[in-house]
């Protein structure tokens, strides 16, 4: 558990839209948890399709809270940009971490741990479980 302070959740997306709406998705099925800082990353600066390392890196600042930042990427590029910027060592905060997770239902399941004052360890974890969910 944290000291109060929440991990940070980015969604990346090639597509603004995508992740906002993901974003706004995972808030509100986790009651709200107006309190757990989320971030969407989606498309270019020029609004379109694509990654952004600098949208990314902004995104990813701007929900550090010192205990650590879970990253979740859709497709391809959006995850070796992902892992670029975890390469480079300085362009995302102390303790971002790139969560191999399904995009919707990690996001989910991401935010709904991380409101319950969950370390990232636990977030991360949370995330990748989506993977076994079933739907039918």
């Amino acid at each position: 558990m944290s000291d109060g302070k929440l991990v940070g959740i980015v969604l990346v997306s090639h597509s603004a839209e995508v992740a906002t709406s993901v974003a706004e998705l995972a808030k509100g099925l986790a009651g709200g948890a107006t309190a757990v800082p989320v971030a969407a990353a989606g498309g270019t600066e020029g609004g379109g399709l694509g990654t952004s390392a600098e949208l990314i890196s902004a995104a990813a600042a701007s929900v550090d809270r010192g205990v650590g930042v879970a990253v979740l990427t859709d497709l391809g590029s959006a995850v070796l940009t992902v892992k670029a910027l975890l390469a480079e060592g300085d362009d995302l905060p102390d303790g971002a971490r790139l969560v191999d997770a399904p995009f919707v239902e990690g996001a989910v399941a991401a935010v709904v741990t991380a409101a319950t004052g969950a370390d990232l360890e636990a977030v991360e974890a949370a995330a990748a479980e989506a993977y076994s969910y079933r739907k039918v």
